[in-house]
């Protein structure tokens, strides 16, 4: 049976979308030679900074050029009078969008850990040294929705934005872009920020199995009342960055006392196992999903687990640091 051939099946217009897509992949690829990694902090240089006529820069051109036109037709000075001053407005829009960028500093930018198919963060830091405002400022990661800010003469502002997460794994962030309309939106000035920004992408959570039954507990799968899943009360001591929020003593802290934690002690074995052996059934990335959401219901209910992967074993814990590190191993598992 004759099967269609790969140019018919990709539609028409193939010809069209494909110099296109060769034709940005080669400006990208020049940029990147010609600017370099950058590394924070680092001041834009006007070298590195493009500027195109905009839409209504197109129009606004061919609009003078037919008043200058009609000008000398009509021998109207004033007509020409009035194209040279908008020319020189232009002209001077242009330099204005110009510097919208040059000599902004970008102090640091950081990238947040995503879930495969999400929307993970970025946070840029960047700072105006100048005396003058820099204003309609744009920001885009990819295909994602760009973030829009500006700058105040002398002033420092934290821009956050969104990119798309791909497969889990390592993901690094190849270019940003930076741009710019203001003043009159004549002009568009834009330049690439190529950063080492890497960020580590989870496995999506899903999955409808049961958590397993708490190890060495005579209740199996009754849920414990205490924060933190375990028995027997021990006392107080001051927060750490790894505490979850439910095992902070409010009480304590809404009379006016420091933050404290609730801390128990736990009889040995008394938590739950989350094995990837448990899960032949099913295909890799499902295991991996489904470990993914058995974490956070873990965490959610606040019991004590560990994981248990091929050559890898987590030791038994509870808390964001210890999501984190079994989201990590996760993600990372035969990359």
């Amino acid at each position: 049976m004759a099967t269609k051939s790969p140019m018919r099946s990709s539609g028409p217009f193939r010809f069209l979308s494909e110099p296109r897509a060769a034709l940005a992949a080669a400006l990208a690829h020049w940029a990147r030679a010609r600017q370099g990694d950058d590394t924070p902090p680092l001041t834009l240089q006007a070298r590195r900074i493009y500027i195109l006529p905009t839409g209504a820069g197109v129009a606004a051109a061919a609009l003078l050029f037919v008043m200058l036109l009609a000008g000398m037709n009509y021998n109207n000075s004033l007509a020409l009078l009035l194209c040279f001053m908008l020319c020189g407005v232009t002209l001077v829009s242009m330099h204005e969008c110009h510097g919208m960028l040059s000599g902004l500093k970008l102090l640091r930018a950081e990238a947040d850990d995503s879930y495969a198919g999400r929307l993970g963060e970025l946070q840029l830091c960047f700072e105006n040294p100048h005396s003058r405002a820099r204003s309609a400022l744009q920001l885009r990661a990819g295909g994602c929705l760009p973030g829009r800010f500006q700058l105040p003469p002398a002033a420092t502002q934290l821009v956050r934005l969104k990119y798309q997460a791909g497969a889990r794994g390592r993901q690094r962030i190849e270019r940003l872009e930076l741009s710019s309309t203001a003043p009159l939106g004549l002009f568009r000035a834009w330049t690439w920020l190529h950063l080492p920004l890497e960020a580590i992408v989870y496995p999506a959570p899903g999955g409808t199995r049961p958590l397993p039954v708490r190890s060495g507990d005579p209740r199996q799968g009754e849920r414990r009342s205490r924060v933190g899943g375990e028995e027997e009360w021990a006392g107080l001591r001051p927060l750490q960055e790894s505490d979850s929020p439910r095992s902070v003593a409010w009480k304590v802290y809404a009379r006016g006392g420091p933050l404290l934690v609730a801390q128990y002690d736990a009889p040995a074995g008394m938590h739950r196992l989350l094995a990837f052996a448990s899960l032949q059934s099913l295909p890799l990335e499902q295991r991996l999903s489904q470990l993914a959401q058995w974490v956070l219901d873990c965490e959610r209910l606040g019991d004590t687990y560990r994981l248990d992967l091929p050559q890898q074993a987590l030791p038994v814990g509870h808390g964001i640091a210890q999501q984190r590190a079994c989201l990590e191993a996760l993600a990372l598992y035969g990359t």
